[in-house]
């Protein structure tokens, strides 16, 4: 068996590893890397992504059996688009719908069911000579993967990006069960946090605190920033809205996600009853006709809210935001006394989109908040990980510093990107 770090050994994001043995070739996720996620000018927004050199993925070469997705965010599947049309995607069923909802709204990519193969968690399946197993870990995202291979007398896990401050530890513990007993040769860690040091190691559970906190005190509407698809997240405003006696509104992005994802777990659905009302944002209004939306469009109509309510009790929502709503909801004015909560990674906010949000909440009448917890496992918890799968060889990626493993644990690997490492 051979792997190979094509892209994502020394950076945040781009993944693309291959696992390979003399018969069988699988690529674990296609992504663009952080950097190129966050361009720092127009000019950068306008570049193709580049591409890692993997023969046969996107050109030209031998065979590849298949791609497995640990989860939809663009660092991890931001190239799907890009590869070999006819070589199969593996991924979770919750994976899928967030790619979905990502190609709707987000300008994601789009996936047709023709390419894609749900897999089942737990249930080991095989692809040529390697055998698969896919664990659910927790992550900001929803439903996300990391996956054991098996194949020539050989074991290696793969943890694509988890965390174990979230709201679901149990799922580490499960994945440390379900490889009990069993020897791993081979563990690919991701480390986006691994030199974080000297900074509070926020728990999603003291997040919820902390937001519920800044919502109670807030004289006004607060708009809460983030990632639709950070379900957890949602819930954590959800329950911060409920215990002060507000209703969470969520755009129709959001009411999608929750929609499609109330299916498969115990997240509430977009309903009224429920305290969640759904906004139609001016973007949306403008382009749902043009892109075909009418069954998302009416999904909603019975739980619709209109901005003019919203701002008649504005203290009694929380509500939903992104730059965009600003200028085209706002007319480029924070409503007054109102609170914007952000709760995404800090890099983003060096982004002129929210440069210009921070300043519109500048003045002593508004407020503008940041409170938010990585997706990433933090340091601590990496190593107590590390050390409880007890791999014969650890090799760092998804990290600026994988040289900071080799200081807190023996048997570091650190390769380079395209470097073959043969088992």
């Amino acid at each position: 068996m051979t792997i190979t770090v094509h892209r994502g050994a020394k950076e945040i994001g781009g993944n693309c590893v291959e696992i390979a043995t003399g018969n069988t070739r699988v690529i674990l996720d296609v992504g663009i890397p952080i950097s190129e996620l966050c361009p720092r000018d127009e000019k950068e927004r306008r570049r193709e992504p580049s591409l890692p050199k993997v023969p046969g993925l996107f050109g030209d070469g031998p065979k590849v059996d298949a791609i497995l997705l640990s989860h939809a965010h663009a660092d991890h599947t931001g190239l799907l688009d890009k590869v070999n049309p006819a070589i199969p995607v593996y991924l979770s069923a919750g994976t899928s719908k967030m790619l979905q909802a990502g190609s709707i709204f987000a300008g994601g990519v789009r996936l047709g069911r023709e390419r894609t193969r749900t897999i089942a968690v737990g249930q080991p399946f095989n692809i040529g000579d390697l055998r698969i197993t896919a664990f659910n870990v927790d992550h900001s995202t929803f439903d996300c993967l990391a996956f054991l291979i098996e194949g020539d007398d050989r074991r290696v896990l793969y943890s694509g990006d988890l965390r174990l401050h979230g709201r679901k530890p149990g799922m580490a513990e499960k994945l440390l069960k379900g490889i009990w007993g069993h020897s791993v040769d081979v563990l690919l860690m991701e480390g986006t946090n691994i030199a974080r040091t000297g900074k509070a190691c926020v728990t999603e559970e003291d997040l919820e605190a902390r937001i519920r906190r800044a919502v109670e005190l807030s004289p006004g509407l607060v708009l809460a920033a983030f990632s639709p698809q950070n379900v957890d997240r949602m819930v954590s405003f959800y329950r911060a809205a409920m215990k002060s006696d507000r209703e969470l509104v969520v755009d129709v992005y959001g009411a999608w996600v929750l929609h499609l994802v109330s299916g498969q777990s115990r997240i509430p659905r977009p309903e009224a009853r429920r305290g969640i009302r759904v906004y139609y944002p001016r973007y949306f209004e403008q382009s749902w006709k043009r892109k075909n939306l009418k069954k998302v469009h009416d999904k909603f109509l019975a739980d619709r809210i209109a901005l003019p309510e919203i701002l008649t009790r504005p203290d009694h929502y929380v509500m939903l935001f992104r730059p965009s709503m600003l200028r085209m909801d706002f007319n480029g004015v924070a409503p007054a006394r109102s609170h914007c909560i952000y709760s995404y990674w800090e890099g983003y906010l060096e982004r002129d989109e929210w440069k210009n949000t921070r300043a519109a909440f500048a003045g002593e009448d508004h407020a503008f908040t940041t409170l938010h917890t990585s997706g990433h496992i933090f340091p601590e918890d990496a190593v107590r990980f590390i050390r409880a799968v007890g791999a014969k060889q650890v090799i760092p990626m998804h990290s600026e510093t994988p040289e900071r493993f080799a200081e807190l644990l023996p048997n570091v690997r650190l390769l380079a990107d395209g470097e073959p490492f043969k088992l």
